[in-house]
């Protein structure tokens, strides 16, 4: 790593660099859609270790994050450096990865990332599609990124694609729901921006449940939840949050949001009350695409055909709302279930998407 020097961000003027990095980077290109500068600044305050590389003249050639997970650990059955929001030159690769590596707990068998915070959160890295943008909750890098990660000796964990389908009409109305052949009642609701905090735990239990046996998800908390969604009332459609009920339980949802990404792209990803006030203002232009954050049905009653009969009503939705395309966030290549949903919808992936691990 000689000549350059790899600092804990301490300040606000290193956070201020952190952040104008990706400005540097990507100035000239609009596929890359950035982290809300918010979120980052508050991981900062909440104590996560941002890192920047200087090259010998002190300028900000590389980032990231060196961070910590007990119950991803747990789930891997490995003591796990993470790291995330990594970005950087293309000679500055080498010298960032040798100073992750360096400056990783000496308890830390595996390096795993890019992840913010966490994998079912947010991070990776693209490996394919690299003439499509990018979007909201998802990753767009160059090729040099993977040639890069694959070169230093990283492996590819929880290979994915990233969606994109079109929203034609509807052939005839969505399916009806009602009763089952067991006598349960099933019953469709949408979201609700005014109860949005109590449908938004409800859908936590939903996920949490769902998605325990893939093998990168760890449970998500209340307030990690809070952090994730907040501002998310002024930007829900009510139309792309749907969940069904059995009996009264939660048993299977959906939830789809406006694709913000060209506004974030212009403001450089500066979602302050300024920019919450004019998005506000023009949301209506950002109603022709969506993104499909997450969705899932409980393990006992998968199989049934909930998802199926939600998608249909997102669909019917989608288009009475006036979307056009809807992308989605990276499903795993040993998901196939999920992916013949996106095929069913004229579907096909975007994005080759992983994440990257490395023996210490």
């Amino acid at each position: 790593m000689s000549g350059h020097r790899f600092e804990r961000v301490t300040g606000r003027r290193g956070l201020a660099e952190f952040l104008a990095l990706t400005d540097r980077l990507y100035a000239d290109q609009p596929r890359y859609v950035p982290t809300p500068r918010q979120q980052i600044r508050r991981w900062w305050a909440d104590g996560v270790p941002l890192y920047v590389l200087r090259d010998a003249d002190g300028a900000v050639v590389g980032r990231t994050t060196l961070h910590t997970d007990a119950d991803l650990d747990a789930k891997l059955g490995r003591r796990c450096q993470l790291f995330g929001l990594t970005e950087f030159t293309a000679p500055a690769a080498g010298p960032l990865f040798d100073a992750v590596t360096a400056h990783a707990g000496a308890d830390r068998d595996l390096l795993f990332g890019p992840v913010a915070l966490l994998p079912n959160q947010a991070g990776g890295v693209i490996t394919s599609g690299f003439d499509d943008r990018g979007f909201v909750d998802s990753a767009w890098n160059p090729p040099r990124y993977p040639a890069a990660y694959e070169a230093y000796g990283f492996a590819r964990r929880f290979v994915s694609d990233t969606w994109i389908c079109p929203v034609p009409a509807p052939v005839g109305p969505p399916p009806a729901w009602g009763g089952q052949p067991d006598g349960a009642r099933l019953e469709l609701h949408r979201g609700d921006a005014r109860r949005l905090d109590e449908q938004l735990d409800l859908l936590r239990g939903m996920l949490n449940d769902s998605f325990a046996q893939l093998g990168y998800y760890t449970p998500i908390s209340a307030a990690q939840l809070r952090r994730q969604t907040d501002g998310l009332a002024y930007l829900l459609d009510s139309a792309l949050l749907l969940y069904l009920t059995r009996d009264g339980q939660p048993v299977a949802f959906v939830l789809c949001v406006p694709d913000i990404s060209a506004f974030l792209v212009a403001t450089r990803g500066d979602l302050g009350p300024v920019n919450q006030l004019r998005l506000l203002a023009t949301r209506r232009r950002y109603r022709r695409e969506a993104v499909l954050i997450v969705k899932g049905v409980l393990p006992e009653f998968q199989g049934r055909g909930y998802q199926r009969l939600l998608s249909a009503h997102l669909h019917h939705n989608l288009h009475a709302g006036g979307y056009t395309t809807l992308r989605s966030t990276y499903v795993g290549r040993d998901n196939p279930a999920s992916a013949a949903q996106y095929r069913r919808l004229g579907g096909r992936p975007l994005h080759g998407y992983t994440f990257y691990a490395k023996e210490r």
